[in-house]
């Protein structure tokens, strides 16, 4: 009995099937049309974002003047979160003044934090550079709707329209 649908004899002529197919289009995924709560998709959105740098990093980062208040936030910067070390850059007093401080300042991060997230700080001497004050914003002036009748609608939507421009 023929195994590849040729001859049962050898040399008759018989050949065997190629090896090629022809390519098939993928399946496409089927899609699933259910509700799913909010909470359940964003680990899965948020994950690479977090390796980079975790969210109470983040959080020291970004509130930094708030967390130690305007005299230190213009002399030190925080540089870097991991494993319950916050490194700061200050200048070589200032780092002087911040080791005796060190369990006051730990203490006012993990209670703006909510949570205990430094045990130790760990200071670099690096020139700061004060924080960027905002550019000015432009000013313009409010131009009535034609397309409206004139009054308080059409000078609040003015006034609108020329704070959406001025940015």
């Amino acid at each position: 009995m023929p195994v590849w649908g040729g001859s049962p004899q050898r040399g008759s002529g018989g050949r065997a099937p190629s090896s090629y197919s022809p390519p098939q289009e993928p399946v496409p995924e089927r899609r699933s049309y259910v509700t799913q709560a909010l909470a359940d998709l964003v680990p899965g959105l948020t994950r690479a974002a977090y390796k980079r740098r975790s969210p109470a990093g983040a959080l020291l980062m970004s509130e930094w003047g708030a967390i130690v208040g305007p005299r230190l936030a213009l002399e030190t910067a925080p540089k870097r979160f991991t494993g319950g070390t916050l490194t700061i850059a200050c200048s070589g007093a200032m780092a002087m003044e911040l080791q005796h401080l060190s369990s006051a300042l730990i203490e006012r991060i993990n209670t703006h934090a909510g949570q205990k997230l430094v045990q130790r700080l760990r200071f670099v001497q690096e020139p700061v550079a004060p924080p960027a004050a905002p550019a000015p914003r432009r000013e313009v002036a409010p131009v009535p709707l034609t397309e409206l009748p004139a009054g308080e609608l059409n000078d609040a939507l003015a006034r609108l329209r020329a704070a959406i421009r001025s940015r």
